[in-house]
């Protein structure tokens, strides 16, 4: 017979947005909350993922809005200089842990079952025990609808013939010199860490291969900052993001004035990127990445055997003497939109592009304080995770449409500016929208954002 538990919630996955959306809810309700997950300790994917793994964020935009995530400080030596700090896999996994021991415990009004697996209908099961648990509860909460994949969780999505090296980005830092050389496959956020996890301990370059499928439009993490520090600088930033954005007569004039405005970046100026996956790096991290001679773009990899990396336009030499990386793991994919809001279910997505963390949060203070379910959904509009380049304009043009109707709602601006997870508020109080010279100083920013959304509309309808 299944035990039969009640709370107000159950938390399916206990990982990052799960965790950011329970915080919120404990803070601002006195819900009872039941929590459900497969891993031994709270952090999601961060249990399992390679062990160099950082943040491509500052540690200040992650983990719950609570507790602060690292010191605040900023790097003074490595390729991040001059940049908030990034928080490490043990770092990341502490600390969720601490959240989960120290503060929902002991409220007494969170219950955490780890190693369970989620049955569906409120039904899961300990993957210990095999006891297994009716639960009777107010609304359930997806937090694994995001989907986040690492290379560990699954093997290579190619064939690999036997004795062929081919691994997950897991096993770098006990490999050996009995290699010759090494060929990073996939050329996303995992596959950018492979190839400087190589180069950080004294690889040369010349003996990396890395296999590109698609070149990526990529962010310059100088422009991601958290506070006022960087608040300037970062205005005028996206100011001029605006201002191209606005002006552009087509998708690639677009991209080549954000690109001049120095809010994109790409690997190699002679080649179009048509991947924008959100993946963020500083200036330093890509003239190293640029220090590689040997980049494949023949598409896919399709077969690996003992001579030969079969792909899609074409094969590249191997042999037993090389290390093949696997990084082509999806991470975040792109998931069809769901309302978040559906009666007793909650579906957590993004709802500010590529920030899911804050997203949870957020997401957390619009059940706790509104009713109303239409509302909450308008509130609540996903911004799927982007794939192509084409997304860049779609993401930045669904954020926009969020950020202007939430804008809307003073008592949110107020929990907006407050909110430890959004990074991008100076913590000061919001603009009063009632005084007439702030509106006045506000309107050609706000004229200029129109500009650029109109635009944006008229430009993606074209595609």
């Amino acid at each position: 017979m299944a035990d039969k538990l009640t709370a107000d919630y159950m938390v399916i996955g206990a990982g990052a947005m799960g965790m950011a959306f329970t915080d919120v809810l404990l803070s601002e309700s006195n819900a009872n909350i039941i929590m459900v997950d497969k891993y031994h300790q709270p952090g999601g994917h961060w249990n399992i993922a390679y062990p160099y793994v950082r943040l491509h964020q500052p540690s200040a935009f992650y983990g719950v809005n609570s507790k602060t995530l690292g010191s605040d400080v900023i790097d003074s030596s490595g390729w991040n200089e001059g940049l908030y700090e990034l928080a490490t896999n043990s770092e990341v996994c502490a600390y969720f842990d601490q959240v989960m021991q120290q503060q929902f415990l002991p409220s007494g009004r969170v219950r955490y079952f780890p190693m369970s697996e989620y049955l569906g209908e409120g039904r899961f099961k300990s993957r210990i025990s095999g006891e297994e648990h009716t639960v009777d509860a107010g609304k359930i909460v997806d937090a694994t609808y995001m989907h986040v994949t690492v290379p560990a969780m699954r093997e290579p999505p190619y064939a690999v013939d036997p004795g062929v090296h081919c691994e997950a980005p897991n096993a770098l830092p006990e490999v050996s010199a009995e290699y010759n050389d090494f060929v990073v496959v996939g050329a996303g956020k995992t596959g950018m860490d492979a190839c400087l996890f190589l180069l950080k301990n004294g690889l040369p370059a010349e003996r990396i291969r890395w296999v590109m499928p698609r070149d990526s439009w990529l962010l310059d993490r100088a422009n991601i900052q958290p506070g006022k520090l960087f608040a300037s600088s970062i205005g005028r930033g996206f100011a001029r993001q605006n201002e191209a954005m606005a002006a552009a007569t087509s998708i690639d004039d677009l991209f080549a004035r954000v690109e001049a405005a120095g809010q994109l970046l790409r690997f190699d100026t002679n080649i179009k990127p048509t991947m924008y996956r959100c993946a963020t790096v500083t200036q330093s991290e890509l003239q190293a990445l640029r220090s590689i001679p040997n980049i494949v773009r023949k598409g896919r990899v399709s077969h690996i055997s003992a001579q030969t990396i079969t792909l899609k336009q074409g094969t590249e030499p191997t042999s037993l003497n090389t290390m093949h990386v696997d990084c082509t793991a999806d991470g975040l994919e792109r998931r069809p939109v769901e309302p978040v809001f559906a009666g007793s279910h909650i579906t957590l997505q993004s709802v500010r592009t590529c920030q899911q963390v804050f997203s949870a949060a957020f997401i957390g203070h619009i059940e706790a304080t509104h009713t109303d379910e239409t509302l909450k959904n308008e509130l609540c509009t996903p911004v799927p995770h982007p794939d192509s380049d084409i997304d860049f304009l779609r993401t930045s043009l669904a954020n926009a449409r969020n950020a202007m109707r939430w804008a809307q709602d003073a008592q949110l601006q107020q929990w907006l500016y407050q909110a430890r997870l959004d990074g991008f508020s100076s913590g000061d109080a919001p603009p009063d929208l009632s005084d007439p010279d702030v509106l006045a100083q506000m309107a050609p920013r706000a004229e200029l954002a129109a500009k650029a959304n109109a635009n944006l509309e008229q430009l993606l309808d074209s595609v």
